[in-house]
């Protein structure tokens, strides 16, 4: 019996259909039945059998967008923010959509921002670096001078020493952008600050350095030289293109690992010194208080810490029961994150998760989980564990060591508490 062409197309396609369900992975016959139901609509579906607008005509030229912006239908992937937070949006900030995005690298109009006295708009031909103190050639640079030190290119995250601090005292805001959202990992191009104090000759008695801005809250930190010689960067590039002005355009610090003050953006002025220099932003502020009353200070390093972006709270499941990609993002100050696994049962039992993507020091790492929803409710939370041995504690075993008035440094499990119809929401597992 002969085959018609037709006949002998839907052949081979039954054949590979046979040969796909009964053979490897289980998941990938999970996968292709869901897909084979998803095909199997009653109805013809309006989207696959008319033509639609964008079949239809042609579109913008290349010279209509110079500089590239996102598609509109992403129009609602922005940073936001909370405005109870803080009193004045000059001295506030917003939060990355962590929910709303995948691999590790955040693109430069997401990376949130922090600001102390609102953002300077500087321009890079008038701006200058000194260094000065215990130095023995007192310098400034000009943009120009700093383009012509030997440049590296290092991967880090930036995160806010209060990133999930509202935490600390329960669950509070309803979604990881603001939970979590204090962060981002970018690409920095710049120049090690090793090169810049090895040209002005730091003295022998030299032993910090303080970093200044040059925007009107003049934010400054000290910062021990061991650091500001091990990693550092004076950066001018993010993700290969200049700072953005929110992001310390024309340079900024980079302290890899450590606290986000620290960066010190629009930076004007390295002063060496043989002593910390016990200002606002390392006294009053950026310190942890401890239920005796006493404060932790210089607390520079941020702790292994991670969380699930969806499900989450600003992104339900919306496909009901069934093949489930859990996705998260993990980090940690003092190097990379070798493992991170996963409960959906509020930890009582865990999984470990599969990492994705580069995995570099003092950088996020994505991880997945595959798994079938049966749709009942799930608690769902990420334990990340560093190359180091450390492990990301639950938020009890963090108050037991700090006490409930802290508002820095929490690193703790984050908990989603997802529905059986999809919604989930920020709770606290006790």
């Amino acid at each position: 019996m002969s085959l018609s062409h037709r006949d002998d197309q839907k052949e081979v396609v039954n054949v590979g259909r046979r040969r796909l369900l009964t053979s490897g992975a289980a998941g990938g016959a999970t996968l292709l039945a869901s897909a084979t139901n998803a095909l199997s609509a009653s109805k013809p579906d309006p989207a696959i059998t008319e033509i639609q607008d964008w079949n239809r005509y042609t579109g913008d030229g290349v010279d209509a967008r110079p500089y590239g912006t996102p598609s509109a239908f992403e129009k609602d992937v922005v940073r936001r923010n909370v405005p109870w937070l803080t009193a004045d949006p000059i001295a506030s900030v917003n939060f990355t959509p962590l929910h709303e995005l995948d691999g590790i690298i955040t693109p430069n109009g997401l990376c949130f921002e922090r600001h102390h006295g609102g953002i300077a708009e500087i321009d890079p031909a008038e701006h200058r670096l000194m260094i000065n103190g215990l130095v023995e050639r007192p310098l400034v640079f000009t943009m120009e001078d700093l383009m012509r030190f030997p440049r590296v290119n290092r991967v880090y995250f930036l995160e806010c020493a209060a990133n999930t601090g509202m935490e600390w005292r329960g669950a509070q805001l309803n979604g990881c952008q603001f939970t979590h959202g204090m962060i981002h990992n970018v690409m920095y191009t710049g120049v090690p600050l090793r090169l810049l104090l090895e040209e002005a000759g730091v003295k022998t008695a030299g032993k910090w350095v303080l970093p200044e801005g040059a925007d009107a809250s003049h934010m400054t930190r000290s910062i021990p030289l061991e650091k500001a010689l091990d990693d550092c960067i004076v950066a001018f590039k993010m993700n290969g293109e200049a700072l953005r002005p929110e992001q310390g355009y024309p340079v900024r610090l980079v302290v890899p690992g450590w606290e986000g003050n620290m960066w010190v953006k629009w930076l004007r002025r390295i002063e060496v010194g043989d002593q910390p220099w016990h200002h606002r932003e390392e006294t009053s502020k950026y310190t942890d208080l401890l239920e005796s009353g006493k404060a932790r200070r210089f607390t520079w390093e941020m702790d292994v810490k991670s969380v699930i972006t969806n499900p989450s709270p600003q992104a339900p499941l919306t496909h009901g029961s069934g093949h489930t990609v859990l996705s998260g993002v993990a980090w940690s100050g003092s190097g990379k994150v070798k493992r991170v696994d996963v409960s959906i049962d509020g930890g009582r039992n865990w999984q470990t998760s599969r990492l994705d993507g580069p995995s570099l020091s003092k950088s996020m790492h994505r991880f997945y989980f595959d798994f079938d929803w049966d749709g009942s409710e799930m608690f769902l939370q990420s334990r990340a564990m560093d190359e180091n041995g450390q492990v990301q504690p639950t938020k009890n075993q963090l108050r037991e060591a700090r006490g409930p008035n802290s508002v820095y440094h929490n690193n703790s499990i984050q908990t989603w508490h997802v529905k059986p119809d999809g919604s989930a929401e920020n709770v606290e597992i006790s």
